[in-house]
C-alpha cells in the first residue's frame, strides 16, 4: 500500500497575488496534491487556467480538478483544455473526473439534467474519446481519478481509474439534487468491497474526500456539534459519525491513529482535506511523517500497514 499521500482542494483563489501564496503554501506545508473543484456560481474558477497557474508557482505537488463535472462539457472542447494543461504541467497533473450530482448548476448553465444513468454513460465515453485524443496529440495519457459513490460510477473506476475517488456521501431521498447524507463507516465498507470486487487485481490508490477536520481534546463534544450543524440530517445518531472515515475528530495523535487504522480496513491511503483545513491538516501530515520515518514501536500506528489494498 505504500506512504500516505495528502492532497488539499482549494475551492477560492482570491486575487492574484492570493492564490499563488496559497499553492505555495500548501507545498511548502507538506502536501503532496493541490485539487480544484469544478462548479458554478459567484466566486468559482474555471479549473484548468488556476491549475495551470499553481503549476507555474510550485515545484513538487501533483494538481488536478476533484473533479471534473464531465457532462458538463462538449467533449472535444474538454480533451483540448486537458491535454493543453496537461501539457503545461509536464507530468504532473491527475485528471479527475465524474459524472456532475447538481442539478441547478445545469439548469444555471442551460444543459438539461440527464438521468443518472445517462450522465455516467456520457462519462464512459470521454475515456475512450480522451485516450484518443491524447494519443493523437502524441501525450502520455495523465493519472486518472474517477470519483463517485453509484455502482455505475465505481464500476468505471474499477475498470479505468488509476485513484479511485470516494466522499462517503449520497443523495437524501425526496431531497433536491446536491442534499447529501453522510455514509457510516458500514456503509463505506459496503463500497469499498463493491468496487474491490470489480477492479479485482487491478492495482488502484484508493482516496478519501475528508468533509472536516477538527483538532480537539473531546471528539464527541466534536461529533455532537458537527451532528447539530447539519441539523441531524447525515446520520441518525452523533456517535456513528466518530467512526465515519469522511471526518477526523480528534488529538494530531489520533488522528493520525485514525488514519492509519481506516488505511487497514479501507485501503485510504490518499487523504484529500478542503481548504479550511489547510493548516489545521498539516500538524497530521507531520506526524505521520514522523511515524514512518521513526523505528516501529510496539503498539504504535506505525507498525500497522495492511499488506494489499485487493
Amino acid at each position: 500500500m505504500g506512504n500516505f499521500k495528502f492532497g488539499v482542494s482549494l475551492r477560492e483563489t482570491g486575487s492574484r497575488d492570493e492564490w499563488i501564496a496559497k499553492c505555495r503554501r500548501a507545498e511548502e506545508l507538506g502536501y503532496d496534491v493541490i485539487t480544484v473543484p469544478d462548479h458554478l456560481g459567484t466566486g468559482r474558477f474555471a479549473p484548468f487556467p488556476v491549475l495551470a497557474m499553481a503549476a507555474a508557482v510550485t515545484e513538487r505537488v501533483r494538481l488536478g480538478p476533484l473533479v471534473s463535472n464531465v457532462p458538463f462539457y462538449n467533449l472535444a472542447l474538454f480533451a483540448r483544455e486537458a491535454s493543453t494543461t496537461a501539457a503545461l504541467l509536464d507530468g504532473r497533473l491527475d485528471l479527475g473526473l465524474g459524472a456532475g450530482h447538481m442539478k441547478a448548476e445545469f439548469d444555471a448553465a442551460g444543459l438539461p439534467w440527464q438521468p443518472a444513468s445517462e450522465r455516467i454513460g456520457y462519462l464512459e465515453e470521454s475515456l475512450g474519446y480522451l485516450r484518443k485524443h491524447f494519443e493523437d496529440e502524441g501525450l502520455p495519457m495523465p493519472r486518472l481519478l474517477i470519483a463517485g459513490n453509484s455502482d455505475g460510477v465505481l464500476g468505471l473506476a474499477a475498470e479505468h481509474a488509476d485513484v479511485v475517488g470516494f466522499a462517503g456521501l449520497r443523495q437524501q431521498p425526496g431531497k433536491p439534487p446536491g442534499t447529501f447524507k453522510l455514509d457510516n463507516a458500514e456503509a463505506v465498507d459496503e463500497r469499498v468491497a463493491y468496487f474491490r470486487a470489480r477492479a479485482g487485481a487491478r492495482e488502484v490508490e484508493y482516496n478519501m474526500l475528508v468533509q472536516l477536520v477538527e483538532i480537539t481534546d473531546d471528539r464527541e463534544q466534536a461529533a455532537a456539534h458537527w451532528h447539530e450543524l447539519t441539523e441531524r440530517s447525515t446520520v441518525a445518531d452523533a456517535r456513528e459519525l466518530l467512526d465515519a472515515p469522511q471526518l477526523l475528530l480528534g488529538t494530531v495523535e489520533e488522528i493520525a491513529g485514525q488514519l492509519v487504522a481506516r488505511r487497514e480496513r479501507y485501503g485510504f491511503s490518499y487523504i484529500t482535506v478542503f481548504e479550511p483545513a489547510l493548516e489545521a491538516f498539516a500538524p497530521v501530515i507531520r506526524e505521520l511523517q514522523r511515524s514512518t520515518e521513526a523505528p516501529p514501536r510496539a503498539g504504535g500506528f506505525a507498525t500497522r500497514t495492511p499488506k494489499s489494498r485487493q
